[in-house]
């Protein structure tokens, strides 16, 4: 392989208006076709295969008058304190209300509180229910406006009005600002790294080129492939980080090529065969990560995840064509000033080793306090992911000084806490006479129970085959009591079924976020499963090792488990809350553990194979145990450090969003990076090699014989160019962790 990519390297470098040209007219053609694609799908969520999502499909098939896709809105209503809501003035200001909302643009109906028996007991509250004839994110702003201003105008006389679902408009809207963070923090790190604005300047162009036609390709494949415009959130925020990382390494590689005196061509055909062989295993696994969420079976993550790979894909391509390219352009000018005055090859050595030499040799003298010292830190760190609480976002969590919150805090003051909560339950026969029977002892039997605080009498469809009935539990909707309802009126289908014929399925958001759940926990070690076990092979090919993929596996789980305790502490114990404006601390979106498990796992193999392949490089070509880790940590210590920085920035920057989903996401992230990079990698890593010394590199003798020899050191390459007869084969003592 590093001798094709060396090829192709040169190649690239000596036809760069051809090849930047190439990328360039692909950026403008899926740009183009973007602009003129048909609009993406909306964003629908789904679970195939769940109870939930089954009761969900039927009751769109029966009832689809009912306009379940439509957009919700409920507006709540209270009296002034000391009055009722039924007397003469509140009647009147419900009725005005009623009115106002029912005028509104694409409402399909408003329904009368005293006609709904929408009133609470005390009779001080009362809510209005809107629904709209599109889904919310059809909604114009005509008609989110017209809802806000018939409820502005509703609060005059001390009446309280608040109002929830989701048609309610949301205070802010992603803006780009993320991004752009995220690229500032990357330019100046570049700079800092490089010393040149040159070569700071490449990184940054490819992968805006990369980017670019990743998110333009989404957009322009979103209607055929039913991609929604929320697909290219991650593909964003991982490409943005993985293309400037890539191009990072290979430009570093291509300067340390200049160092020791090879011509321009040569150094980027160089720089692509070693490091760019690198960048092709390290995408490589990125790809394997995000590409095995399919195996969690829901729509929506199997769709962001293979467009994040997919977008991934093409910052590998990126650096390994358009980078040599821009290396063509710039020459010798992708050095620093500094560097280019000095003669190739002839430079004063300082006195003083660089930082990631004296980091290497400490850690080589230490290797056991340094491991046992970064064990302890992340495992405790990890300790709150122990109490991580699992859930689907709702307003309940929203901030206490958004209407939605004091909406639902208002519904669960008058009404009961399950009222914001409530369960669907269907029966569904092949006869009217049977539907309605079956509908009364489903109503019986779940009132038996004793845990519901209220069971609606059964709503038929027109044909009467199909029943639903509201069922609201005592307790919240995240409440441990509220999931075992649904789990005992589950249990019941069986006797149900076999009583009348009926077929009974419970749904409702509670239901759905249990299923959801369950879904995340079936799928979790399967995805494990595939994704290590992809990676483990990978590593194997890269290192022709067993040890260090072993290693690199386990310090993975030590690192994602650190970040999710990060995360529970931030997030649901709202420790440094403010800091990070986390306004409502609460459960950690179900989604999140396994959706950072795969993203992280690729990130982290990046730095795996980056730092260990130029140690693997060293010891194939006769360094002992040591200094191959002496020599990876010289060479790739800051370039590793200085990507790793930018790809924290990068996620750092979403942490300002105002979606709740894209802020946790981008803290955990960062955090996995942090902890990955400069605690696992930076210190575990070195320490382990130090205490497994030639063992690291053991590999049966059999399985050397099976596996291919992808030659990522570039040991072949070397051959070929003459560097070495072959890697010299020098007699290695016995290491100890004292060296």
């Amino acid at each position: 392989m590093a001798t094709f990519l060396y090829r192709l390297g040169r190649r690239a470098f000596r036809r760069r208006g051809l090849v930047a040209l190439l990328w360039v007219a692909i950026l403008v053609g899926a740009g183009v076709a973007a602009s003129t694609a048909p609009a993406p799908p909306e964003d629908s969520f789904s679970m195939p295969g769940t109870e939930s999502q089954k009761a969900f499909d039927l009751l769109d098939e029966r009832f689809p008058a009912a306009s379940a896709e439509g957009a919700t809105a409920r507006v709540v209503i209270r009296a002034p304190e000391g009055d009722k809501i039924s007397d003469p003035a509140g009647k009147a200001k419900v009725g005005e209300l009623v009115t106002a909302l029912g005028n509104g643009p694409q409402v399909a109906s408003v329904d009368d509180p005293f006609k709904a028996n929408a009133v609470s007991q005390d009779g001080t509250t009362a809510y209005a229910s809107v629904t709209y004839k599109v889904n919310a994110m059809e909604l114009t702003d005509q008609a989110r406006e017209s809802l806000t201003a018939a409820t502005d105008d509703a609060r005059g006389d001390g009446f309280t009005v608040e109002t929830g679902g989701d048609a309610v408009m949301a205070e802010q809207e992603m803006g780009g600002t993320a991004e752009l963070i995220g690229i500032g923090v990357a330019a100046v790190v570049l700079l800092l790294t490089f010393g040149s604005l040159v070569a700071a300047g490449m990184p940054l162009l490819s992968a805006i080129i990369g980017v670019g036609i990743g998110i333009s390709a989404i957009g322009a494949l979103g209607s055929t492939l039913e991609l929604s415009a929320t697909t290219s959130t991650l593909a964003m925020m991982i490409g943005l980080a993985v293309a400037i990382d890539y191009a990072l390494f290979i430009v570093s590689r291509y300067r340390a090529e200049i160092a020791e005196g090879r011509t321009p061509e040569d150094a980027a055909g160089r720089a692509v065969g070693t490091a760019g062989s690198a960048v092709v295993f390290a995408g490589l696994t990125v790809i394997v990560a995000l590409a095995g969420l399919a195996v969690v079976n829901i729509p929506i993550l199997t769709k962001m995840g293979l467009a994040a790979a997919a977008t991934v894909g093409i910052a590998v391509l990126i650096a390994l064509t358009m980078t040599p390219a821009l290396l063509g352009f710039a020459g010798k000018k992708a050095l620093s000033r500094k560097d280019r005055k000095a003669a190739a090859g002839q430079r004063a050595a300082s006195g003083k080793p660089k930082l990631g030499t004296r980091w290497a040799r400490f850690v080589l003298r230490r290797p056991v306090t340094v491991l046992l010292t970064a064990v302890i830190g992340l495992g405790a760190v990890a300790v709150p992911a122990a109490s991580m609480e699992l859930g689907l976002p709702d307003e309940g969590s929203a901030a206490p000084d958004t209407t939605q919150r004091k909406a639902y805090d208002m519904l669960s003051e008058s009404f009961g806490a399950g009222f914001n909560g409530p369960l669907m339950v269907t029966v569904d026969t092949r006869d009217a006479d049977d539907a309605k029977a079956a509908a009364a002892t489903v109503g019986k039997e779940i009132t038996a129970l004793g845990e519901a605080a209220a069971v609606t009498p059964a709503n038929f469809n027109e044909q009467g085959d199909t029943a639903v009935l509201t069922v609201v539990p005592k307790t919240g909707p995240s409440d441990v009591a509220t999931e075992d309802l649904v789990k005992d009126i589950r249990s019941l289908s069986g006797d149900i079924e076999s009583e009348t014929g009926a077929t009974m399925l419970v749904t409702g958001m509670t239901a759905m976020t249990i299923d959801f759940s369950q879904t995340l926990d079936d799928a979790l070690v399967p995805y494990l499963a595939l994704v290590v076990g992809l990676a483990f092979l990978l590593l194997m090919l890269v290192f022709r090792s067993v040890l260090v993929p072993l290693k690199a596996a386990l310090g993975f789980l030590l690192s994602v488990a650190a970040a999710l305790g990060a995360v529970v502490a931030v997030f649901q114990w709202g420790w440094l809350a403010d800091v990070f404006g986390v306004d409502q601390p609460g459960p950690i979106m179900s989604m999140m553990p396994i959706f950072m498990i795969g993203v992280v796992f690729g990130l982290a193999m990046d730095y795996e194979v980056f730092l260990v392949t130029r140690m693997r490089e060293a010891y194939v070509h006769g360094s002992s145990a040591a200094e191959s880790v002496t020599t990876g940590f010289t060479h790739g210590g800051r370039v590793v450090a200085a990507a790793a920085i930018i790809m924290i920035s990068v996620f750092s920057g979403f942490i300002m969003e105002n979606d709740d989903m894209i802020k946790m996401m981008g803290f955990g992230l960062a955090i996995a990076v942090l902890f990955d990079a400069f605690v696992v990698r930076m210190a575990i890593v070195p320490a382990v090699l130090a205490l497994l010394g030639t063992k690291a590199w053991w590999l049966p003798k059999w399985l050397d014989r099976i596996l291919p020899n992808v030659d990522v050191e570039g040991e072949k390459l070397h051959k070929e160019l003459g560097d070495t007869s072959g890697p010299a084969q020098p007699t290695r003592e016995p290491e100890t962790a004292g060296v």
